[in-house]
């Protein structure tokens, strides 16, 4: 069995809105949330976008998938 090519891949989702909000250096907490899940190459080849919380903005927004 080939193991360079596994189907399910780790992938790291960032919060889109703490990265356009960094530039504000101000703001008491400046940390970008992140989590870490795994998807499938087969079902979903693009990149993977989910709504999660995001606990810097205390509310739900969208986490893109970016690169390791």
């Amino acid at each position: 069995m080939a193991k360079g090519k596994d189907v399910r891949v780790t992938v790291i989702l960032e919060c889109t809105s703490c990265v356009r909000n960094r530039i504000n250096k101000d703001k008491e907490s400046t940390g970008i949330s992140r989590y870490i899940t795994q998807k499938s190459r087969h079902n979903t080849p693009s990149r993977l976008e989910l709504k999660k919380f995001c606990p810097y903005c205390y509310k739900h927004t969208i986490h893109g998938e970016i690169k390791k």
